[in-house]
């Protein structure tokens, strides 16, 4: 599947996802900020954003995080970063991106090069430091919730 199509599916999936994490409240009343499963706080000077969930949002995606990795490189005198491949999520315009979780339910995308696929990792030229917690599940609901996509 071409990268366009994860994005769309990615999009999609968070809209469904997301769009049952109210809490049940009447339409007059589920327009309010603290009601919503999900907030974008965007930071001055970046087109990136803070994507806070709230704990019923995270369960409901079932929401996981796995450290990056240090890996071996092909002449063994170096060490790389790795991720899993589904920590990987992809823009519009096909930019590599990782989900990192710097404090609870709080995530900021972060750009990574990829170098190559090794079975289910992807080896990192560029990225996120060794140790930094990224979203393996639920990755594409927190690109999906950051541009904006949102449920019924």
């Amino acid at each position: 599947m071409n990268r366009r199509l994860w994005l769309v599916a990615g999009l999609f999936a968070a809209s469904v996802a997301l769009a049952g994490c109210g809490t049940g409240q009447t339409e007059s009343a589920a327009g309010s900020e603290q009601d919503k499963p999900a907030q974008v706080l965007r930071t001055d000077g970046s087109e990136l954003g803070r994507v806070v969930l709230t704990a019923r949002a995270a369960e409901r995606v079932g929401l996981k995080t796995e450290s990056v990795r240090e890996v071996s490189t092909p002449d063994a005198s170096a060490r790389s970063s790795a991720v899993p491949v589904a920590a990987l999520v992809y823009d519009k315009t096909g930019g590599t991106w990782v989900y990192t979780n710097p404090q609870p339910l709080t995530f900021v995308r972060q750009r990574v090069t990829v170098a190559r696929i090794d079975g289910d990792l992807a080896v990192l030229q560029g990225g996120p430091a060794p140790g930094t917690a990224v979203a393996t599940i639920g990755a594409a609901e927190l690109l999906g919730t950051e541009y904006g996509v949102e449920g019924q």
